[in-house]
């Protein structure tokens, strides 16, 4: 194989482990290729719930064939027992003969180890190519493994102005249907859509993908410190249907937290600081119950939150040529900036026009 086929095939790796993605999760969502003498003997990629693992599903449709083949795989192979056998083992039974893959798996029970049993079996190992790509991928699960907390996309929807509603709190709808489309296409690539209590309150969301064709939904998040939301919303009519996580302080009224329970929610006591929830705790919350990707869509006391706290991985901005005036409702609340220097910046990734309006999409300017 040259350096150009390991890519080519290794990027058809990377794309099949993004179909995973949202539904994977405490795992990360990894795909993988069998090819031998120039032809793709199989492929897999992780199953919905984190198992079966992409690379004993792509040995599978290799079969015999496998022998003697090259798998290329979009992180380390796993070496240890969890509720699955290490592929790494099935790797090796398969007779592979050699293994491509961009890293190694930042999980300690992992990180390196794979590689290492596989080289002692005599497989031949080549690690380091589009690291980039593959960090990007897989940035959600590193973050959870290695900071507790998940990947968080920020998603702003708002009229070039930067109003997501008007003064008297209209907003269906300031972008168009390309754009509202987009919006599900991106929830249902991540384990969770998170909103706060003003957005939950305003607009009774159902958070849900839909006109997609899927069954699978994310988990969908609500931020309130003090649980003050409707208990006849559509969150609330559908929690055993669909999961709803709440996020709370350590002094709500228990008889909230009861009734909320008793609906189907699922609930988490977080730190205050400043009189608000602290974002840092949220995510903490999250990460520990093993959301990798959030989604989060406003409104802008959370958004605000998040940016003050540097806890915003990515920015979605759905831009549209629309202006609403300095007395319609902000995307982003108040940050209590004082210098520009201290503001948060974040450096362009893409920018097209989708339908009427403009999607923009950045990342942390340090990365």
């Amino acid at each position: 194989m040259t350096a150009s086929d390991d890519r080519r095939y290794l990027a058809l790796a990377l794309s099949l482990g993004r179909r995973g993605q949202g539904a994977t999760w405490p795992n990360p969502s990894v795909g993988c290729v069998i090819v031998k003498d120039g032809r793709v003997l199989g492929r897999g990629w992780t199953a919905p719930g984190g198992r079966p693992h992409a690379e004993p599903q792509a040995l599978a449709h290799a079969g015999e064939a496998a022998r003697g083949a090259t798998a290329y795989v979009s992180l380390e192979p796993c070496s240890h027992h969890g509720k699955t056998p290490p592929c790494t083992d099935a790797l090796i039974a398969a007779g592979i003969a050699r293994v491509v893959a961009p890293m190694a798996d930042t999980d300690p029970r992992v990180s390196g180890q794979g590689f290492d049993r596989l080289r002692a079996a005599g497989i031949a190992v080549t690690t380091g190519l589009m690291v980039d790509e593959a960090e990007r991928d897989h940035a959600g699960f590193f973050m959870k493994t290695e900071l507790g907390r998940p990947f968080v996309t920020l998603k702003l929807a708002s009229s070039f102005d930067g109003r997501i509603a008007t003064a008297t709190g209209e907003s269906q709808w300031i972008t168009g249907p390309e754009a509202r489309r987009l919006v599900h296409a991106m929830r249902l690539r991540h384990d969770a859509v998170m909103v706060g209590a003003g957005t939950a309150r305003a607009d009774d969301p159902s958070l849900t993908v839909r006109d997609l064709g899927v069954a699978r939904q994310p988990v969908r998040v609500v931020v309130s410190r003090r649980l003050d939301l409707p208990l006849m919303s559509t969150l609330a009519r559908t929690a055993k249907q669909v999961p709803v996580w709440l996020c709370h302080g350590p002094d709500t009224d228990p008889t909230l937290r009861r009734t909320w329970e008793g609906l189907g929610a699922r609930l988490f006591a977080c730190d205050v600081k400043g009189g608000q929830l602290d974002p840092a705790s949220v995510l903490q919350a999250l990460g520990g119950a093993g959301l990798t990707r959030v989604f989060c869509e406003g409104g802008g006391a959370l958004a605000a939150a998040l940016l003050g706290a540097d806890l915003v991985d990515e920015l979605v901005g759905m831009t549209a040529g629309v202006t609403i005036g300095a007395d319609g409702l902000p995307a982003i609340g108040a940050l209590g900036l004082g210098r520009l220097a201290a503001a948060p910046r974040f450096r362009l990734r893409e920018a097209r026009p989708l339908g009427g309006d403009v999607l923009h999409m950045w990342e942390r300017a340090g990365d």
